[in-house]
């Protein structure tokens, strides 16, 4: 069996059931996630639950355009999950220290290639409900492949749903939020600032628990 075969038969069997009957998505204006690159969904990070609720978001045929983008130290680091990631998961391994290579170019021939990206901007899961420091990494990226539309999304719940310690996601709802585009602009505090307010603005607190698709 291929890769993309893999790849389809583990989100049939394994992450729609999870993501949609097990746990419970309730998603708001999933009418913006995008069905074509270049793009990229920038999200908060809580849980390794947020990647497959994202992948779930997509259509079976999209979802193979689709990369995370993961670190390369954490995901390659045996050769099981490398394979699990690489193959299945479809990552781009990013090395994010000690390499004399370029970290973005994996990322910028994706989104060269028309490629959707799932990036995570705090480099690492954060405390629930708290966003961290935001690293300028895609806003380098954006100035090589300025056409790319960004697409902000805000994650509640899979920090509960995954918690530290659990090997079996638990059946509590996880909320997310799709925001409008995200204007690129050559001045790197601005563009960050105007991510920042994006991420921010999507919070629950700020846009109550309506649900549509």
């Amino acid at each position: 069996m291929g890769k993309k075969a893999l790849r389809l038969l583990f989100t049939m069997t394994i992450v729609w059931p999870v993501i949609w009957l097990w746990l419970g998505l309730r998603v708001k204006h999933r009418h913006l996630i995008p069905t074509a690159g270049p793009a990229i969904v920038v999200a908060n990070h809580n849980s390794h639950m947020d990647v497959f609720a994202l992948l779930s978001l997509f259509s079976l045929r999209t979802q193979q355009q689709v990369h995370p983008v993961a670190a390369a130290d954490y995901f390659l680091r045996n050769r099981w999950l490398a394979w699990f990631t690489l193959n299945i998961l479809n990552i781009i391994p990013v090395v994010r220290t000690g390499e004399d290579t370029d970290p973005l170019a994996g990322c910028e021939q994706a989104l060269r290639q028309n490629k959707i990206l799932i990036l995570f901007p705090e480099g690492s899961r954060g405390e629930p409900g708290k966003l961290s420091p935001l690293k300028s990494g895609i806003w380098h990226l954006l100035q090589r492949v300025p056409e790319t539309t960004v697409i902000p999304v805000w994650l509640s719940g899979t920090e509960k749903v995954l918690a530290k310690g659990n090997r079996i996601p638990l059946p509590l709802f996880i909320d997310v939020c799709v925001g409008d585009p995200v204007a690129t602009h050559p001045d790197k505090p601005t563009f960050m600032d105007s991510l920042l307010q994006a991420l921010l603005h999507l919070q629950p607190h700020q846009q109550g628990h309506e649900t549509h698709d």
